[in-house]
């Protein structure tokens, strides 16, 4: 890419159709070198999305997640856990950033050294994804099923305007759970989010 991209946030699009598709050098250039606080994300199409700087309510919920995430992942210390700043280039071609991650360790040590410098090329074990008011249900539905195809074995999407989480996972139905808390299973065996205290990240 000769000339990178400057986006202006104020007149951001939502998404950008190049012709042609940007590379994986190109995709990776211009998220680094871009001036502005926006999130970039490639889908298995070739669209760029574009995303915003995070609302207080969304930023405040995304925050006391990591936390509840970070302090289970401390009991045994095994994996990775991953902020919504990192993107993961998935086996489909898409480039994305779950709100919050975890790849196990077993996954961790099939990369070869130095990967996670860049974009790692791994799809986490878990995911979250946090609705911000911004996002359309329908999407975020179809990217919560594009990472269980690129072989995520669970995902959350945390509907906190519906106080509800919609569970995803291989070869089953999606599974909706609402309540003050939700457990997880399999990759994060012993993980309980307490969404009461999710829930209060969104009061006035």
């Amino acid at each position: 890419m000769a000339t990178l991209l400057r986006i202006d946030p104020e007149f951001l699009p939502r998404t950008l159709v190049l012709d042609p598709p940007v590379t994986d050098a190109e995709f990776e250039a211009l998220c680094r070198d871009s001036r502005s606080s926006i999130q970039f994300e490639r889908t298995k199409e070739g669209v760029v999305r574009m995303n915003p700087p995070a609302g207080g309510f969304t930023g405040s919920g995304n925050q006391e997640i990591a936390a509840q995430l970070n302090q289970w992942w401390r009991t045994h210390e095994s994996g990775r856990l991953f902020d919504s700043s990192t993107g993961f280039h998935l086996p489909d071609g898409s480039i994305l950033s779950p709100d919050a991650s975890f790849v196990s360790q077993k996954r961790l040590s099939t990369l070869p050294k130095g990967a996670l410098r860049g974009f790692p090329h791994i799809c986490p074990d878990f995911v979250i994804e946090l609705l911000s008011e911004s996002d359309g249900a329908k999407a975020a539905k179809e990217k919560m099923s594009d990472w269980i195809a690129n072989g995520a074995l669970l995902a959350w999407l945390i509907d906190p305007y519906g106080q509800q989480v919609l569970v995803f996972r291989p070869d089953r139905e999606t599974e909706s759970i609402a309540g003050e808390r939700i457990a997880g299973g399999g990759p994060v065996e012993g993980f309980v989010l307490d969404l009461a205290r999710v829930w209060k990240c969104y009061q006035d």
